[in-house]
């Protein structure tokens, strides 16, 4: 396992937790709009007919030649805030996605947002 030079390569493969459980499929990233780098992502879940897109931060991720892993457990993932497939992510939730994980939230300094989607 090792660090993604470009993250992006993975989208459309598993993703797995620390214990190999498979948690979802990598549908898109996130970045941090302050710095550009990958910041969380979105992961396409459920039940076919009953899809959302859940969110997990990449920090401590790594990959190999077939899925990506990430350092949350699956439940903690199942969890997390979501939107719908065709959804976007709403400023309103970011501080509760950011919160979820135990990670500290800090808007730009004119108050701009914190994650956009390439």
């Amino acid at each position: 396992m090792f660090e993604a030079a470009n993250i992006r390569d993975w989208i459309g493969l598993p993703v797995v937790d620390e214990a190999e459980d498979k948690v979802g499929t990598l549908e898109s990233i996130y970045y941090d709009t302050a710095t550009s780098e990958p910041t969380f992502g979105a992961l396409t879940t459920g039940l076919v007919g009953f899809h959302k897109l859940v969110f997990v931060p990449l920090v401590g991720a790594t990959v190999a030649p077939k899925h990506l892993r990430v350092a949350f457990p699956k439940k903690l993932v199942k969890d997390a805030p979501s939107i719908a497939t065709d959804g976007e992510l709403d400023a309103a939730t970011e501080p509760e996605l950011y919160q979820h994980y135990g990670i500290e939230y800090r808007t730009g300094s004119g108050g701009e947002r914190r994650l956009g989607r390439r």
